[in-house]
């Protein structure tokens, strides 16, 4: 015979699976982006399984394998950050949780504004469904992929100005 404390309710599952989501969203919105990218690998591993599969549907296939997601996270974020520590990109990350139907998923909605020191806007926006087994996402897919204002170019950013070297001081 098996004791009904063994199992989580229906609702307790789903208040911990929600949980799990909004911590894991919180940790992305509030890592910044311009002060190290590490920051979000670091999230990654601690909430992502070994057998991670990703895909979107803008792709012609799935991505499966902490590894090799793991190093497109790398090449995307790489390139962000320095755009934004050195280029003066200011990005800002927000989420917005969806009500989903199946037990094991959970849905979020996406945006990051990206916003270059001439002023000029980027804004991209999609959807998250992820499938959670115990505290560690299995599935990832990205859909519903929308851009608004053009891509931001180098004279967006600002590469050519001269900054001195930090902890330097001007001359009185």
């Amino acid at each position: 015979m098996i004791a009904q404390h063994d199992f989580l309710s229906g609702d307790q599952w789903d208040r911990d699976l929600y949980a799990r989501e909004r911590v894991l969203n919180a940790a992305i919105v509030q890592a910044d982006i311009s002060r190290s990218f590490e920051e979000y690998l670091e999230i990654f591993d601690a909430f992502y399984a070994d057998e991670i599969e990703v895909s979107a549907e803008t792709e012609m296939g799935a991505t499966r394998g902490k590894g090799k997601v793991r190093s497109l996270l790398f090449n995307f974020l790489v390139p962000l950050h320095v755009m934004a520590e050195v280029g003066g990109l200011s990005v800002s990350v927000r989420d917005t949780p969806i009500r989903g139907d199946a037990a094991d998923e959970t849905h979020s909605a996406w945006t990051v504004e990206l916003a270059g020191v001439s002023g000029r806007t980027c804004t991209l926006s999609w959807c998250t469904l992820r499938k959670w087994k115990g505290s560690r996402v299995v599935y990832e897919r990205h859909y519903d992929q929308q851009q608004s204002g053009g891509p931001l170019t180098f004279d967006d950013l600002s590469f050519n100005e001269a900054k001195p070297p930090a902890g330097s001081r001007r001359p009185s």
